[in-house]
């Protein structure tokens, strides 16, 4: 069947990132020939959903292949037309299902499929005739999410990705919520076309969903503490190519000597000197020692080496290459790192980005306080954090510094409705918190002119005047 050209861009080709989905429970990959991935405690192998559109739902078949689910009417093979009135006498006592696990696990091995086994299910409970209607389509709805042995192919988007963070591993997330990541880009009016600052330990969430937004056309500067900057929730979005080139970092350890002017971006990493005297002294220690495993006396390995070279242990050739590779490997590794702290420097020393997006687990006022001074007057700026009393901390000392205006300290609060016929209602499990975000506007500030007292500022009280009263 032939495609379309309008669908190629919503078709799944090979080498993409996608996120399974089975459920509430979501998982990003990547899609290479033969190669199996895990989900839900199952081995699946991908190669099957190429050339299929997003958003499909597949069966997994015995080996692990996916096969495009058929739509067809599921409801039919586990109607029920018994019903009781109401659930006020059945008890939960595990003994109204008749099935053990074994047995389960029996009809599983023998390959009956999802509709085959809860159908056992239902008419081995002594207590589901008596059930409501209701109470039979929650209980169907339950088995069918325990057994159904399906998984739909998603295309990679910043809320499918901030949910399956904060579903399975909110904490290296910072315990961001999707709808306060969604209030950030737009308090920090991201969009394509503008040079943004980024701090982010988030596992690189905050840094993705800012680069979806832009589209690939601007700027993006990561500021990264520690050795490089870490992204591994960027990846998952599977930018494009171009969308890389609008990306540069900079450490958070050079922000002071790029403030004052003392940034060098061509001397040479002072750690590296001493990493490579490290590796030679290891090699000259180790270099005595292989001679005496080999049993080789050291006048006679002199007497070898002064000879000719033809007769030189090929072993030992083959390791100095090794080590000439390293070493210039580590000397382009170095020349790259050098040429993206330029890259990055040189956008920074103009001092007019044009938004400042910090989402930290570190105490964010000595972070806030040194960005926004890249920042261009009237721009905004957004922080975030999981605990207010930092935020509070901020805004005090921007108050007394100045430069800002429209300070904020929000926060959200996110709460799930099931909507059915006759019984909706709020969810029972819900999150607690989704964060606190301090926002702002930077404006012009002349500090060269000193700040008037208070006092001088309150005009001076008027007299009144008391007329005299006529004799």
């Amino acid at each position: 069947m032939a495609h379309s050209e309008d669908d190629h861009e919503y078709r799944i080709k090979e080498g993409d990132h996608i996120v399974l989905k089975r459920g509430d429970v979501y998982k990003a990959v990547q899609i290479q020939r033969k190669k199996k991935v895990i989900f839900e405690k199952q081995w699946i192998l991908l190669d099957n959903v190429v050339g299929h559109l997003y958003s499909t739902t597949f069966e997994i078949s015995s080996g692990g292949s996916l096969q495009p689910k058929e739509d067809k009417e599921t409801q039919s093979s586990t109607d029920v037309k018994v019903t009781g009135t109401d659930n006020r006498h059945i008890v939960d006592d595990g003994k109204s299902q008749k099935l053990t696990r074994d047995d389960i696990e029996t009809m599983k091995e023998q390959g009956l499929t999802d509709k085959e086994i809860i159908k056992q299910l239902i008419d081995n409970s002594s207590t589901f005739s008596n059930k409501t209607g209701y109470a039979q389509d929650k209980y169907i709805k339950k088995k069918k999410k325990k057994y159904e042995n399906t998984v739909t192919v998603l295309k990679p988007t910043c809320r499918i990705i901030a949910m399956m963070y904060h579903g399975r591993e909110p904490g290296k997330i910072c315990h961001l919520r999707y709808d306060t990541l969604a209030q950030m880009l737009t308090l920090a009016n991201i969009h394509a076309g503008s040079k943004v600052l980024v701090f982010d330990t988030c596992a690189g969430l905050v840094l993705g969903a800012i680069m979806e937004r832009m589209g690939g056309y601007g700027s993006v500067i990561q500021m990264y503490p520690g050795g490089g900057p870490v992204r591994a929730g960027m990846e998952c979005f599977g930018f494009p190519a171009h969308f890389h080139d609008m990306l540069h970092e900079f450490p958070i350890c050079h922000v002071n000597a790029l403030l004052a002017g003392k940034l060098d971006t061509s001397a040479k990493d002072p750690t590296e000197g001493e990493k490579q005297v490290k590796v030679a002294a290891e090699e000259e220690q180790n270099q005595p020692e292989a001679e005496q495993q080999e049993g080789i006396p050291q006048e006679e390995n002199m007497e070898i080496n002064t000879g000719d070279d033809v007769g030189q242990d090929p072993e030992k050739l083959e390791k100095e290459k090794r080590q000439e590779a390293k070493a210039q490997e580590r000397k382009e590794k170095l020349e790259e790192k050098r040429r993206k702290l330029a890259a990055a420097a040189a956008l920074l020393e103009g001092r007019n980005a044009d938004g400042l997006v910090i989402a930290s687990q570190f105490h964010p006022s000595s972070l806030l306080l040194g960005l926004l001074k890249f920042l261009a007057p009237s721009r905004p700026f957004v922080v975030y954090s999981q605990y207010k009393e930092t935020l509070i901390e901020c805004y005090t000392k921007l108050k007394e510094q100045g430069g800002t205006v429209n300070l904020m300290i929000t926060d959200t609060w996110l709460r799930h409705y099931q909507v059915l016929p006759d019984r909706t209602h709020p969810l029972l499990l819900m999150s607690g918190g989704g964060g606190y975000l301090l926002s702002g506007t930077t404006v012009a500030f002349d500090r060269s002119k000193p700040a008037a007292s208070p006092l001088a500022e309150e005009p001076a009280p008027k007299r009144q005047k008391v007329k005299d009263s006529e004799s």
